[in-house]
């Protein structure tokens, strides 16, 4: 498994970096619409619609009309109605539970992280825009979340997170991740050739205290974000989120705390630059 996963990740980095940083503005749009599709075609999967290829063509169809749009109204009213349906919808389904598989509730719901999907992808390209070192500047922050909340569970872990929806995760695992955040972000404002960073323009917009909520915000929204894709897969009854990526389950497996973190950080940009 861990020979497949090493390999998985070798191609996938052969393939997005090169693109990521020489490609043109279309072969970057097109690749995000590859794996935009994939990650639909999986919600939709975990969310038991009866129609899923032509709906993942529908939202692809859109998400490659915005994309080549740019940015504007449209786009805002989706990062804000992502942002809107993480703190009304998604995180108290943590508490009180996913609607039942065929409910009007649950296509709301399926609707909405789909949306959620769009609007990760979307702030995706607006990061990118401005550099590729930028988006990966955000991108990190999730990243060493994860990483660092998997080592400090595994060395501290005693209290379980959620252990009805996700039992590996621990507050011990959480709370280590956060600081994994705020060390490295506080670092990287120390470090010349990272001053075009997403930490470095929070912390030049909103100071220390405001550089801390706000990676604190985010953090916790990756956290989330990976909880909620456990909760829908506990639901469906999949282990992964398909096997699209050996080793490493599905797209989803991969984004699903970017789904949640990415609509943030984006409006986080959009007011520290208003």
């Amino acid at each position: 498994m861990l020979k497949t996963r090493i390999i998985t990740a070798i191609v996938l980095l052969a393939v997005l970096l090169p693109v990521l940083f020489f490609g043109s503005p279309t072969a970057i749009r097109l690749l995000c619409a590859l794996f935009f599709g994939a990650a639909c075609w999986e919600s939709l999967r975990l969310f038991g619609h009866h129609f899923i290829i032509p709906t993942a063509v529908i939202w692809t169809g859109i998400f490659i009309w915005l994309a080549w749009m740019g940015v504007g109204p449209q786009l805002l009213l989706i990062w804000a109605i992502s942002a809107a349906a993480w703190i009304g919808k998604f995180i108290p389904s943590l508490k009180f539970g996913l609607p039942r598989l065929n409910s009007g509730s649950n296509r709301i719901f399926s609707a909405l992280y789909l949306i959620s999907i769009l609007a990760c992808f979307l702030a995706m390209l607006k990061f990118q825009q401005h550099s590729t070192s930028y988006l990966l500047s955000v991108l990190i922050i999730v990243w060493v979340a994860d990483v660092g909340a998997y080592f400090s569970g595994k060395a501290l872990g005693r209290r379980k997170l959620a252990p009805t929806i996700s039992p590996g995760k621990s507050w011990e695992g959480a709370i280590g991740g956060w600081l994994s955040v705020l060390v490295l972000s506080v670092a990287s404002t120390q470090i010349p050739a990272l001053q075009d960073s997403f930490p470095v323009m929070l912390q030049q917009r909103w100071g220390w205290l405001g550089l801390a909520i706000m990676l604190s915000l985010l953090t916790s929204a990756s956290v989330v974000g990976d909880l909620v894709e456990s909760q829908l897969k506990r639901r469906a009854e999949m282990k992964d989120s398909s096997n699209l990526l050996p080793g490493h389950g599905g797209v989803l497996d991969r984004i699903d705390a970017l789904i949640s973190v990415l609509p943030f950080a984006i409006l986080l940009e959009i007011a520290s630059k208003s």
